[in-house]
């Protein structure tokens, strides 16, 4: 079997979302061996079409689930007090509907509550309706999302923090808490345009995709190293990470999507994973996580991981 990390996304989202169903997931997650438990973020579900992935996709009907989704941070400050030691990703949250200063804080309290178990995942937000609720214009995505990320990670680095971009001003001052590991918690990148894949090389981040191919994959890889590489960073010790939108499943499939299927045919796919340089895979499956942990539980009966997450 397959070292690859290995996590699942917390059931947050729809009329059945529960307190006690999050938990019971999460628990088992934990209990069977699994490396991570995820969250992700949707403020609303519009009554109109929306554009899907941003403006310039395909106009679409939203789904019924975003209509109600746990807040990510709320959720795993929760399960961080209902487990002990696997890691706790979001997947991702929308930084530029919060203040640099306000998330950073809050994602360092979750680190806190944890025990330093926090994987960030950051994204951009790309659903118009959600910027104009936030009261954010979408041209602040590119360049304001990237600074961003710079101030919230002064805001975890040493005291006085101080700050002072063209989008975000931070007044010289002590600002805590801070997180649990020195520099801050694990960040990757939620990124799907050749720009977003290099912005996140660039800046030195970790790197979070969702699969649909291994083309498209190969290429994101190959973009992200170039890029981490051209600005003096080691590639090779960047995390990059796979978000799959599907289950593992008791019979084979044919003809389906990377990492989908029987644990036979997602074993495959995690070695070719793991060739290609990604060190942790997390499925957000079609149906209830209850009735595929133990399909994942197969793909990693003995290891019991360790150490800071990745």
């Amino acid at each position: 079997m397959t070292s690859m990390k290995l996590g699942v996304h917390l059931p947050v989202a729809g009329r059945g979302a529960s307190p006690a169903g999050i938990a019971r997931v999460a628990e088992e997650a934990e209990r069977i061996g699994l490396d991570s438990v995820w969250s992700w973020e949707r403020l609303m579900r519009p009554t109109v079409p929306i554009a899907m992935g941003g403006p310039g996709g395909p106009v679409m009907e939203a789904p019924e689930d975003f209509a109600t989704v746990y807040d990510p941070i709320e959720t795993l400050t929760y399960v961080a007090a209902r487990t002990s030691r696997i890691a706790l990703g979001t997947s991702v949250l929308d930084a530029l509907f919060q203040s640099p200063v306000i998330l950073a804080r809050r994602l360092a309290t979750l680190d806190r509550f944890s025990g330093g178990r926090l994987i960030a995942g950051i994204g951009q937000g790309w659903m118009t309706q959600e910027f104009q609720a936030a009261g954010v214009s979408m041209s602040r995505r590119g360049a304001g999302f990237e600074e961003h990320l710079s101030a919230m990670r002064a805001v975890w680095g040493p005291d006085p923090v101080r700050f002072a971009g063209r989008y975000y001003r931070i007044p010289e001052a002590d600002i805590g808490p801070k997180p649990v590991h020195p520099g801050g918690p694990t960040v990757v990148v939620g990124a799907a345009s050749p720009q977003a894949i290099q912005r996140a090389g660039r800046l030195g981040l970790g790197l979070a995709l969702v699969i649909f191919d291994w083309g498209t994959v190969q290429e994101s890889i190959a973009t992200f190293r170039a890029a981490a590489g051209a600005a003096g960073h080691e590639p090779d010790a960047l995390p990059m990470m796979l978000q799959v939108n599907g289950s593992v499943t008791e019979d084979p499939v044919r003809q389906g999507s990377p990492l989908i299927g029987s644990t036979e045919q997602v074993a495959a796919d995690l070695e070719k994973a793991a060739r290609l340089g990604i060190g942790h895979v997390y499925w957000h499956f079609d149906d209830d996580p209850l009735r595929s942990l133990p399909l994942l539980a197969q793909l990693r009966p003995d290891r019991k991981p360790a150490g800071r997450p990745s």
